[in-house]
């Protein structure tokens, strides 16, 4: 029995304000049967629905720890999030937050190590859930405006953990995935966790597989080697197609000057990818091979049901409308702390979840003065006059705060204006003034800027028109 107590722990709140989540009630375990029955009403009109039928009866179900009553009031159960029946696929019916934990575990991380890996000579993965948390994100599914939002939350995030100060990623072996839904919800100033998805290093790889894996560009050549635990990370820079074996390379790539935060928007650019090249209607098709192939990798209060709808939402929702964020903070100095952390901005944090997830008061700014707005240019075309005249433009028009940052190392036709903080308003100013590119909402840009310009060859096809 956990011994938590949320009382002491909103005491202890960063923000020094107390949660708000919604009254919740016991989370009531769904029964095999009852899943059966609610998939046969769908399944005369989806062989999908059928199949997942047979999934839900003859395998292990998706949840692999059962809760307990005190950690299933971490979850939101007050309103249901599904419609169905009358012979239709379940769909949303209200917005959903599903926090979402990616976890590596090895054999120094458990008492108990499974015989067939004992005495190899190095520390190998292990098929569990109760390790430190190595990637976190909170994906919002909003039926109301038909954006799904992802945001990245970085593992040295410096937050409360049973009224301690201490890293983020250190709440799912404190406590599983209830504990780190509270301190999650905690961070975000009260925002209501849903439901929960653990997926272990072993389950990521065989999803990218099953999912025919995806061409994503390197950024740059990755090469480590760690042969304590038969890490071998050794990718070249450019456009590849990946299997899952080497999306994990990619995936766990953090040794460069950016650190975990550097990997945040590496990942985000592989999810941006995956769900341009996977996220569609033939996926549904494919969702009970998938699960047949991942299910003991997988952790998870979601239903059969709940997962089919939000997997066909996602496959529905325009990618105009997917929205990528992190954390807004900073890094600590060397000098402040023994161990390196994230700093969370707590009004910019306020700010954030008022914008996308619906929760808090503060009123987003809007119509911010140009000379306020950080931009940074990140140049894919490989032409100087190309940027310097972008540069000039930009501060002609108010924009005084310009740099010119990295080179990309991706030829891009199409212009990117990215909203690094999530002010999609601001970059669509920008994107206006400019007359190129598209807008993204995601933190793959520069991270001290508030606006990023991945310079592509419609801006040399314009700057050409008008010489």
């Amino acid at each position: 029995m956990s011994q938590r107590n949320p009382q002491h722990l909103q005491s202890h709140s960063p923000q020094g304000r107390p949660l708000q989540k919604p009254a919740q009630k016991r989370r009531r375990i769904p029964r095999l049967l009852g899943i059966g029955i609610a998939l046969a009403a769908v399944a005369g009109v989806s062989g999908v629905a059928g199949a997942l039928m047979a999934v839900s009866l003859s395998a292990a179900p998706l949840q692999q720890q059962q809760l307990s009553a005190e950690d299933a009031e971490a979850f939101n159960q007050e309103t249901a999030i599904l419609a169905g029946g009358n012979l239709r696929l379940p769909r949303l019916t209200r917005p959903v937050n599903i926090l979402v934990l990616g976890v590596k575990v090895l054999t120094t991380d458990v008492n108990e190590v499974p015989p067939e890996l004992q005495g190899l000579g190095y520390h190998a993965l292990v098929n569990s859930f109760d390790g430190l948390s190595d990637s976190m994100l909170l994906l919002r599914f909003n039926p109301q405006t038909e954006q799904m939002v992802v945001l990245s939350l970085p593992r040295d995030t410096r937050t409360y953990v049973r009224g301690r100060l201490t890293k983020l990623n250190e709440a799912n072996q404190e406590g599983g995935p209830a504990l780190t839904a509270e301190a999650v919800s905690d961070l975000l100033g009260g925002v209501a966790i849903d439901r929960y998805v653990r997926i272990n290093v072993q389950g990521v790889e065989k999803l990218i597989d099953a999912l025919g894996g995806v061409t994503v560009n390197v950024p740059q050549d990755m090469k480590y080697q760690d042969d304590s635990q038969h890490l071998y990370i050794n990718l070249k820079a450019g456009e590849q197609a990946l299997n899952g074996n080497q999306s994990l390379q990619f995936l766990r790539f953090r040794y460069d000057a950016q650190g975990d935060i550097g990997r945040i928007q590496r990942q985000q650019m592989f999810m941006r990818a995956l769900t341009e090249q996977t996220l569609n209607p033939a996926t549904i098709t494919r969702l009970p091979k998938i699960l047949s192939v991942i299910q003991s990798n997988v952790d998870t209060n979601l239903s059969v049901e709940e997962l089919l709808a939000l997997v066909g939402y996602g496959a529905q929702t325009n990618r105009s409308n997917v929205q990528m964020l992190m954390l807004p903070g900073t890094f600590s100095r060397p000098q402040d702390f023994a161990l390196s952390y994230w700093l969370p901005n707590y009004g910019d944090i306020d700010g954030m979840v008022d914008q996308y997830f619906g929760y808090g008061t503060q009123q987003v700014a809007a119509n911010r003065s140009p000379s306020q707005v950080r931009v940074a240019i990140q140049d894919s075309t490989n032409n100087p006059v190309a940027v310097q005249a972008l540069t000039q433009a930009l501060r002609d028009s108010g924009y005084s705060n310009v740099v010119v940052d990295i080179t990309l190392n991706e030829p891009l036709p199409i212009s990117r204006i990215v909203a690094q903080r999530g002010d999609g308003a601001t970059a669509e100013t920008v994107h206006r003034y400019l007359g190129i590119g598209e807008v993204l909402v995601e933190s793959t840009g520069a991270l001290n800027s508030d606006i990023t310009i991945q310079l592509g060859e419609d801006w040399n096809q314009g700057l050409g028109e008008s010489l």
